[in-house]
Protein backbone atom coordinates (compact mmCIF):
# COMPACT_ATOMS: atom_id res chain seq x y z
CA UNK A 1 0.00 0.00 0.00
CA UNK A 2 1.56 3.81 -0.91
CA UNK A 3 1.45 6.25 1.88
CA UNK A 4 1.43 10.12 0.24
CA UNK A 5 3.18 12.53 2.18
CA UNK A 6 2.69 15.94 1.47
CA UNK A 7 5.51 18.70 2.70
CA UNK A 8 4.79 21.97 2.87
CA UNK A 9 7.51 24.62 3.39
CA UNK A 10 9.37 27.64 1.08
CA UNK A 11 12.84 26.66 2.54
CA UNK A 12 13.86 25.22 -1.07
CA UNK A 13 17.04 23.40 0.61
CA UNK A 14 14.46 21.82 3.29
CA UNK A 15 11.89 20.84 0.87
CA UNK A 16 14.16 19.02 -1.83
CA UNK A 17 15.94 16.83 1.32
CA UNK A 18 12.63 16.05 2.90
CA UNK A 19 11.52 14.81 -0.44
CA UNK A 20 14.50 12.90 -0.90
CA UNK A 21 14.77 11.44 2.44
CA UNK A 22 10.94 10.54 2.56
CA UNK A 23 11.06 9.47 -0.96
CA UNK A 24 14.24 6.84 -0.45
CA UNK A 25 12.26 5.79 3.05
CA UNK A 26 9.81 4.23 0.96
CA UNK A 27 6.96 6.93 0.49
CA UNK A 28 5.37 8.85 -2.12
CA UNK A 29 5.45 12.77 -1.76
CA UNK A 30 4.47 15.61 -2.58
CA UNK A 31 6.64 18.75 -1.85
CA UNK A 32 5.14 22.33 -2.71
CA UNK A 33 6.50 25.52 -1.65
CA UNK A 34 3.46 27.39 -0.47
CA UNK A 35 -0.13 27.28 1.81
CA UNK A 36 -1.58 27.86 -1.63
CA UNK A 37 -0.19 25.09 -3.37
CA UNK A 38 -0.85 22.81 -0.43
CA UNK A 39 -3.89 23.83 -0.13
CA UNK A 40 -5.07 22.60 -3.52
CA UNK A 41 -2.63 19.61 -3.13
CA UNK A 42 -4.92 18.54 -0.31
CA UNK A 43 -8.30 19.55 -2.40
CA UNK A 44 -6.84 16.94 -5.47
CA UNK A 45 -4.72 14.16 -3.79
CA UNK A 46 -5.49 12.28 -0.55
CA UNK A 47 -2.73 12.53 1.74
CA UNK A 48 -1.98 9.88 4.63
CA UNK A 49 0.07 12.49 6.75
CA UNK A 50 0.71 16.56 6.21
CA UNK A 51 4.43 18.24 7.16
CA UNK A 52 3.67 21.49 7.36
CA UNK A 53 5.96 24.67 8.20
CA UNK A 54 4.12 27.37 10.10
CA UNK A 55 6.08 30.32 8.81
CA UNK A 56 4.80 30.43 4.86
CA UNK A 57 4.68 33.49 2.24
CA UNK A 58 1.35 33.50 1.78
CA UNK A 59 -1.17 31.63 3.79
CA UNK A 60 -0.71 31.55 7.71
CA UNK A 61 0.19 27.61 8.89
CA UNK A 62 -2.11 28.02 11.40
CA UNK A 63 -4.84 28.99 9.25
CA UNK A 64 -3.91 25.68 6.95
CA UNK A 65 -3.92 23.43 9.70
CA UNK A 66 -7.61 24.89 10.77
CA UNK A 67 -8.62 24.12 7.38
CA UNK A 68 -7.32 21.00 7.33
CA UNK A 69 -8.89 19.73 10.70
CA UNK A 70 -12.09 21.40 9.47
CA UNK A 71 -12.17 18.56 7.16
CA UNK A 72 -11.10 16.03 9.26
CA UNK A 73 -7.94 15.91 6.64
CA UNK A 74 -4.82 13.51 7.40
CA UNK A 75 -2.70 14.09 10.42
CA UNK A 76 -0.22 17.13 10.38
CA UNK A 77 3.78 17.32 11.76
CA UNK A 78 3.84 21.16 12.02
CA UNK A 79 7.49 22.67 11.60
CA UNK A 80 8.17 25.62 13.48
CA UNK A 81 10.77 27.86 14.72
CA UNK A 82 12.58 27.19 17.68
CA UNK A 83 11.86 29.90 19.60
CA UNK A 84 7.92 30.31 18.64
CA UNK A 85 6.17 28.36 21.93
CA UNK A 86 3.29 29.78 21.36
CA UNK A 87 3.08 28.80 18.27
CA UNK A 88 3.21 25.37 18.93
CA UNK A 89 0.83 25.46 21.44
CA UNK A 90 -1.82 27.21 19.23
CA UNK A 91 -1.77 24.57 16.15
CA UNK A 92 -1.88 21.71 18.99
CA UNK A 93 -5.13 23.30 20.06
CA UNK A 94 -6.18 23.63 16.32
CA UNK A 95 -5.73 19.91 15.89
CA UNK A 96 -2.28 19.36 14.40
CA UNK A 97 -0.73 16.11 16.54
CA UNK A 98 2.63 16.87 16.80
CA UNK A 99 5.16 19.58 16.04
CA UNK A 100 9.21 19.24 15.43
CA UNK A 101 10.97 22.57 15.92
CA UNK A 102 13.96 23.26 13.65
CA UNK A 103 16.61 22.58 12.83
CA UNK A 104 16.01 19.10 13.04
CA UNK A 105 17.16 15.37 12.00
CA UNK A 106 15.37 13.71 9.45
CA UNK A 107 14.63 10.37 11.13
CA UNK A 108 13.75 12.00 14.08
CA UNK A 109 10.77 13.28 11.68
CA UNK A 110 10.79 10.27 10.46
CA UNK A 111 9.79 8.44 13.45
CA UNK A 112 7.13 10.89 14.35
CA UNK A 113 5.19 11.14 11.18
CA UNK A 114 5.02 6.75 11.64
CA UNK A 115 3.81 7.50 15.13
CA UNK A 116 1.46 10.04 14.43
CA UNK A 117 0.26 7.75 11.08
CA UNK A 118 -0.37 4.69 13.61
CA UNK A 119 -1.84 7.12 16.01
CA UNK A 120 -4.55 8.34 13.61
CA UNK A 121 -4.97 4.56 12.78
CA UNK A 122 -5.63 3.37 16.08
CA UNK A 123 -2.51 0.81 16.29
CA UNK A 124 -0.62 3.02 19.07
CA UNK A 125 -1.18 0.96 22.24
CA UNK A 126 -1.41 2.49 25.65
CA UNK A 127 1.69 2.04 27.06
CA UNK A 128 2.36 4.92 29.28
CA UNK A 129 4.10 4.65 32.22
CA UNK A 130 3.56 6.94 35.50
CA UNK A 131 6.51 8.20 38.32
CA UNK A 132 4.90 10.80 40.10
CA UNK A 133 3.61 13.64 38.31
CA UNK A 134 5.61 12.48 35.41
CA UNK A 135 4.32 10.08 32.70
CA UNK A 136 6.29 8.29 29.88
CA UNK A 137 4.36 7.19 26.91
CA UNK A 138 6.52 4.84 24.54
CA UNK A 139 2.91 4.62 22.36
CA UNK A 140 3.41 8.12 21.70
CA UNK A 141 7.00 8.65 22.06
CA UNK A 142 6.38 11.46 24.43
CA UNK A 143 6.91 12.58 28.20
CA UNK A 144 4.82 14.16 30.06
CA UNK A 145 5.50 16.63 33.46
CA UNK A 146 2.22 17.28 35.15
CA UNK A 147 -0.01 16.69 31.72
CA UNK A 148 2.29 19.16 29.19
CA UNK A 149 4.57 17.51 27.09
CA UNK A 150 8.26 17.87 28.03
CA UNK A 151 10.48 19.30 24.66
CA UNK A 152 13.13 16.50 24.37
CA UNK A 153 14.21 15.04 20.78
CA UNK A 154 13.40 11.46 19.82
CA UNK A 155 16.95 9.88 20.61
CA UNK A 156 16.75 11.76 24.08
CA UNK A 157 13.13 10.69 24.60
CA UNK A 158 14.38 6.57 24.06
CA UNK A 159 17.67 7.47 27.01
CA UNK A 160 14.69 8.66 29.14
CA UNK A 161 12.49 5.02 28.48
CA UNK A 162 15.75 3.10 28.98
CA UNK A 163 16.28 4.76 32.11
CA UNK A 164 13.04 4.60 33.45
CA UNK A 165 12.33 0.76 32.48
CA UNK A 166 15.25 -0.10 34.94
CA UNK A 167 14.20 2.24 37.25
CA UNK A 168 15.95 2.06 40.50
CA UNK A 169 19.13 0.54 39.24
CA UNK A 170 22.39 2.11 38.42
CA UNK A 171 23.17 2.14 34.26
CA UNK A 172 26.18 3.16 32.93
CA UNK A 173 27.14 5.27 29.69
CA UNK A 174 28.79 1.99 28.00
CA UNK A 175 24.84 0.19 28.93
CA UNK A 176 22.66 3.00 27.82
CA UNK A 177 25.08 3.70 24.36
CA UNK A 178 24.27 -0.21 23.96
CA UNK A 179 20.54 0.06 24.48
CA UNK A 180 20.27 2.50 21.79
CA UNK A 181 22.60 1.25 19.34
CA UNK A 182 19.35 -1.04 17.93
CA UNK A 183 16.85 1.81 17.66
CA UNK A 184 15.68 3.18 14.41
CA UNK A 185 17.57 7.12 15.00
CA UNK A 186 19.90 9.30 14.45
CA UNK A 187 23.27 8.10 15.90
CA UNK A 188 24.15 9.91 19.35
CA UNK A 189 26.09 13.17 17.92
CA UNK A 190 26.95 14.68 21.47
CA UNK A 191 28.02 12.55 24.83
CA UNK A 192 25.13 10.78 26.99
CA UNK A 193 25.89 13.60 29.43
CA UNK A 194 24.83 16.14 27.32
CA UNK A 195 21.66 14.13 26.41
CA UNK A 196 21.18 13.69 30.05
CA UNK A 197 21.30 17.38 30.94
CA UNK A 198 18.75 18.15 28.05
CA UNK A 199 16.44 15.82 29.49
CA UNK A 200 16.42 17.33 33.10
CA UNK A 201 15.81 20.42 31.61
CA UNK A 202 12.45 19.31 30.38
CA UNK A 203 12.12 16.81 33.19
CA UNK A 204 13.09 18.04 36.58
CA UNK A 205 11.72 20.85 38.69
CA UNK A 206 15.18 21.99 39.10
CA UNK A 207 17.68 20.71 36.92
CA UNK A 208 20.82 21.79 39.11
CA UNK A 209 19.26 19.38 42.11
CA UNK A 210 17.79 16.43 40.23
CA UNK A 211 15.54 14.15 41.81
CA UNK A 212 14.74 12.13 38.98
CA UNK A 213 17.42 11.12 36.86
CA UNK A 214 20.66 11.25 39.66
CA UNK A 215 24.03 10.93 38.72
CA UNK A 216 26.10 8.00 40.43
CA UNK A 217 29.78 9.20 40.35
CA UNK A 218 32.02 7.18 39.00
CA UNK A 219 28.95 4.47 37.68
CA UNK A 220 26.67 6.35 35.68
CA UNK A 221 23.15 7.08 36.17
CA UNK A 222 20.01 5.94 37.89
CA UNK A 223 16.07 6.96 37.81
CA UNK A 224 14.52 7.43 40.99
CA UNK A 225 11.98 4.64 41.69
CA UNK A 226 9.84 7.19 44.06
CA UNK A 227 9.11 10.43 42.59
CA UNK A 228 6.74 13.35 43.10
Amino acid sequence: MTVRILVIDDDARLLEMLEKYLTDAGYQVEAVPDGQSGLEAIRSTPFDAIVLDLMLPDIDGLEICKSIRAENGPPILMLTAKGDPLDRVIGLELGAEDYLPKPFEPRELLARLKIIMRRRQGDVAKTATRFGRLEIDRGAMEARLDGKRCDITAYQFQLLDALSQSAGRVLSRDFLMNALQGEDLEAFDRSIDVHISRIRSAVEDDPGHPRRIITVRGAGYLFARSQE
